[in-house]
């Protein structure tokens, strides 16, 4: 059959370890086969982002605004151990943490389900959308190692020569310091966007910060999402008949557990990392979750939503066979596919794009599934098969659909 045909490049993050190499086999199987792949590549391996000084990161961010669809493979954000490891000249901060920061915007996580996968929590009967705040918080942080006693104090200093300080903590002794910011502008966004993806989805939204104890930074939070609902979104929500709720992250944990699912949880940033991942799990398995960035400025960037999966990239150096699970690196592709397809008003693209995902489906409703689902599967009597495998039979499905 002819390749599908791409007229705008996809924005191509490659990354590191096991979802580097499934990242490889995914292209080589299951896409370059059928579309006529066009992408500006970009290596966010760490060795690569060490030897530039991590612009590599900062120019796949600005191509991303250029082109407005990426796609991203998982990466390394550097530790200690990373550090020697990898022989790195720093400890460069998340990559993710900085293509957001110059995006801006949203990260959208939701589940992937399956009818043989069911939820740890019984009463989940519709999947949870965490809508994650995509700047600043810890991820933009800066830190000081105090290491003799003194004192510590947050100064901010206006361009008008307003000067306001505040001691933070006198040390007695050695101790560690931290700080964070984020911009009004920032949380603007982010709650526009959270209400438009429950307009546009017809969903409860809820949001949760711990205003009680941060009275300044969460209580912003707070106050912008309600001005910009009552301004906005309060007659939409009405027409719709779906609901904005405020409460506080405890609160809203405890509330989750005990829901039935079926909305949108917003989240700010670090909150957001930690809800998604307990949620994914809840409803089956980290690589089962769909991750994508949304920026006010409507560009998209596709990831999976995990780590680098360390310990099966191990195995595969020694020459073992992994049975590592690629469905959220394959629907970061689908997903930038089909929003590539209708930005640029190609149905062919569209459609191979729903046909990969249905694959998908096929293959796991068939009990053909990664080691991880074995033991999560019910009415089905699971086969597990390596990577390879797995890919194998997506595509074996997909070309009986593209026929």
């Amino acid at each position: 059959m002819e390749k599908i045909k791409m007229t705008t490049p996809l924005v191509e993050m490659d990354g590191d370890e096991m979802t580097r190499i499934l990242w490889k086999m995914i292209k080589d199987e299951i896409i370059l086969p059928f579309v006529d792949l066009k992408t500006e590549y970009y290596d966010l391996g760490l060795p690569h982002r060490d030897e530039t000084n991590d612009q590599v990161t900062i120019d796949s961010a600005e191509a991303t605004k250029k082109y407005g669809v990426a796609v991203k493979c998982a990466t390394i954000t550097p530790n200690a151990q990373r550090m020697d490891e990898y022989k790195l000249h720093q400890m460069w901060k998340s990559p993710n943490g900085t293509i957001r920061s110059i995006l801006d915007g949203t990260v959208f996580r939701a589940p992937i389900t399956i009818p043989s996968i069911k939820p740890c929590v019984k009463n989940w009967e519709r999947p949870i959308t965490i809508a994650r705040h995509a700047y600043g918080d810890v991820y933009k942080s800066v830190e000081i190692r105090a290491n003799e006693p003194g004192t510590a104090r947050l100064v901010f200093e206006g361009q008008s020569g307003q000067r306001q300080e505040i001691v933070i903590h006198d040390f007695k002794g050695e101790g560690v310091i931290q700080g964070m910011h984020n911009t009004d502008k920032s949380i603007r966004s982010f709650a526009h966007s959270c209400f438009k993806f429950a307009v546009d989805t017809k969903q409860d939204l809820w949001f949760a910060t711990k205003d009680t104890i941060s009275k300044k930074y969460d209580a912003q939070f707070r106050e912008i999402f309600q001005q910009v609902f009552d301004e906005n979104y309060k007659a939409k929500f009405e027409e719709l008949g779906i609901e904005y709720f405020y409460t506080l992250i405890d609160d809203a944990v405890a509330r989750v557990i005990r829901s039935k699912g079926g909305f949108i949880w917003a989240c700010k940033n670090y909150d957001g990392d930690v809800m998604s991942d307990m949620l994914s799990t809840a409803f089956g398995s980290l690589a089962m979750m769909t991750s994508v960035l949304v920026s006010p400025d409507g560009n998209y960037e596709y990831e999976a939503a995990h780590g680098t999966v360390t310990r099966h990239y191990y195995k595969y150096l020694q020459g073992e066979e992994t049975s590592t699970n690629p469905m959220a690196t394959i629907f970061a592709w689908s997903g930038a596919l089909r929003k590539r397809g209708e930005l640029d008003s190609l149905p062919s693209l569209v459609a191979f794009a729903d046909k990969l995902e249905a694959a998908c489906f096929d293959t796991l409703a068939e009990g053909i599934v990664t080691k991880d689902l074995v033991n999560l599967m019910e009415g089905v009597t699971p086969k597990a098969v390596t990577s390879a495998g797995f890919i194998a039979a997506i595509r074996e499905r997909l070309e009986q659909k593209l026929n």
